[in-house]
């Protein structure tokens, strides 16, 4: 069937009318729309880019090693009886504190009691024969003056005292090394330190000076050895020269403060194989925070800057241009520089070029940042 002409033209008078409306509504809320676009991105750029800054100081710095040590002992003792005999008993408790003179072991004194015992018997006896030898002469040097005894019989009686005399001084010498055998039968701590683990128990039979009964470990003042290059073994030589050089030890996993201690020993030679030489530092422990073995991060001051710059590590950043940093300017837009960098030490480096003390360089947001951006600062 067949439209009339009068009601297509009213379909097409419709359709234009539709399509007026909805290009009006679409250029409306299009220009709206793009507006509060502008507005947003206006908005972020008047506010900046919110980042972290420190400022750039002039005054002495510390260059310091940072190398890895390890604790060890002040001293160390394999505890060994000095005397032959079976082990009796054991006094102390492994891997605790131990005061000096305190007894460790004890061996089966029996023996040894009975040879200083026989010991001393013999100086008794020979006690007795000296007072006859006394009394002897005493009395034959009264005859002698009567003429009742020959001289030949006086000098003999004078003989046999001396050598009764001689005879109790090598018994009393005999007694004293008996009872210098018996005292070794008691086993003390020759300094203050932390036992090990047996290593001989009761029964078991000791040669003396041979046989380890215990190691002990003296850890109250103790030593963290580490290695430094060669090359920078003079310039911890001069900082030597002028006092104590200070020595600090960080303890992996110990949230505490890092220990301070002072150097103690350089090694006498240089390892050709490594090209390092060995240091000791040496650390009070009282609280025990360091054991023998352990690993600790050391720090060593080596050569002090009377007049340098220097600026957070954490605001150096790389191009292949070389090292800049990000200066944030009084408008508050930044500006990259590229600058010359020196010694680092702890967390700080010194800027040989391109850069002022007092002026304040980016530590925190660098990445969102371009040359001539800018920024919100907040003080780091």
């Amino acid at each position: 069937m067949q439209r009339s002409p009068g009601k297509k033209l009213l379909l097409i008078v419709g359709l234009v009318v539709v399509a007026v409306v909805v290009f009006g509504l679409w250029r409306q809320h299009g220009k709206g729309g793009g507006e509060a676009v502008t507005g947003a991105a206006a908005k972020g750029a008047s506010a900046g880019v919110p980042v972290t800054v420190a400022t750039a100081k002039r005054g002495e710095i510390d260059l310091s090693l940072k190398v890895i040590g390890r604790a060890e002992a002040y001293s160390t003792v394999n505890v060994r009886s000095r005397v032959d005999g079976q082990l009796e008993s054991l006094a102390f408790t492994p891997g605790t504190h131990v005061k000096k003179g305190a007894l460790l072991a004890k061996v089966d004194p029996r023996p040894l009691q009975a040879a200083y015992d026989e010991a001393m018997g013999n100086v008794a006896r020979d006690q007795a024969q000296l007072v006859k030898a006394e009394a002897d002469l005493a009395r034959y040097q009264n005859m002698l003056g009567k003429g009742f005894v020959s001289r030949a019989d006086f000098d003999l009686y004078k003989a046999n005292l001396g050598v009764a005399r001689a005879a109790l001084e090598s018994d009393r010498a005999a007694a004293r090394a008996a009872k210098t055998q018996l005292d070794f039968t008691t086993i003390v701590a020759p300094f203050d330190g932390v036992t090990g683990a047996p290593l001989a128990y009761p029964g078991a039979t000791l040669n003396a000076d041979t046989t380890d009964i215990v190691v002990l470990n003296e850890v109250d003042p103790i030593r963290v050895a580490f290695s430094i290059p060669e090359d920078s073994l003079a310039a911890v030589r001069n900082s030597a020269r002028r006092g104590t050089l200070p020595v600090h030890a960080k303890i992996p996993g110990d949230d505490g403060e890092p220990l301070t201690g002072e150097l103690e020993f350089i090694d006498n030679a240089v390892d050709a194989t490594t090209g390092t030489i060995v240091l000791k530092g040496r650390f009070a422990n009282a609280d025990g925070r360091l054991t023998p073995g352990q690993f600790a991060e050391v720090t060593l001051p080596t050569t002090r800057l009377l007049d340098a710059v220097s600026i957070p590590v954490v605001a150096l950043q790389s191009s292949t241009e070389g090292t800049f940093v990000f200066v944030v300017k009084k408008d508050g837009s930044v500006e990259q520089r590229t600058i010359t960098t020196g010694a680092t030490t702890a967390d700080r480096v010194v800027v040989d070029k391109g850069l002022q003390a007092g002026e304040r360089v980016v530590t925190e947001g660098q990445m969102l940042l371009v040359d001539g951006a800018r920024v919100r600062v907040d003080e780091g």
